[in-house]
């Protein structure tokens, strides 16, 4: 088998915490008494928290209202709000076909890292008892750009010591798809193949991924 890597984004490819993410987000815009609009929601996957507040105060009109102190807090209090409703999370919250992915790709002794947006995915690996198939995390702290940016996905192969030809990434949202084919890499997109346009192949879940056929498109 040529790939050497496969580097997962989380929400939406190993979990779904999308539900909470933008649930959060709609408590703290209530405290703060403006709110949003559901199909907000879609511009804000794969984005970095700050990324997904300018998106959400662009969508509300309220570009200009806060400062970028404020902006902080009130960051800092969605991620407060989220990471109390994600704590709840077991293993039964793994989406479909993940644990046998992970099984398979370890016993082929292809590298496993974790390239998401959010700085909650070393938690949310421990919660969901699988960190033991991870060789590496992105801390998305230590880049430059979020996603559309191919950087993080640079970052995890260049970490494993992994050639981008021999990556595959796994995406659910139209940024990390871009993201991946910017990095150079092949691009798995979880969901619609009409809005994951960019991807070299889509599937509904991590339980359909044919492992050969997408090892054929390296």
């Amino acid at each position: 088998m040529k790939i050497k890597a496969v580097i997962f984004d989380m929400d939406g490819v190993i979990t779904s915490s999308t539900f909470e993410h933008f649930e959060a987000w709609k408590v703290l815009a209530k405290k703060l008494k403006f709110s949003i609009k559901d199909e907000v929601e879609e511009h804000t996957k794969g984005l970095s928290r700050m990324d997904s507040l300018e998106v959400i105060l662009t969508h509300c009109n309220l570009n200009g209202k806060y400062s970028k102190e404020e902006k902080i807090k009130i960051a800092t209090d969605k991620n407060a709000i989220y990471q109390s409703m994600i704590s709840q999370f077991t293993p039964n919250n793994l989406l479909p076909g993940v644990l046998t992915l992970l099984k398979e790709l370890k016993s082929l002794n292809i590298k496993i890292a974790l390239a998401s947006a959010s700085k909650n995915g070393p938690f949310l690996i421990e919660r969901l008892e699988i960190s033991e198939y991870f060789d590496y995390i992105v801390n998305p702290a230590c880049l430059k750009a979020g996603k559309p940016s191919p950087e993080i996905f640079l970052k995890a192969a260049a970490e494993l010591g992994i050639s981008t030809k021999f990556c595959v990434g796994i995406e659910d949202a139209i940024a990390g798809v871009s993201s991946i084919k910017s990095a150079g890499m092949i691009a798995v997109g979880i969901g619609d193949e009409n809005i994951l346009t960019q991807a070299d192949i889509v599937y509904k879940d991590c339980s359909e991924i044919d492992l050969t056929k997408v090892d054929n498109l390296l």
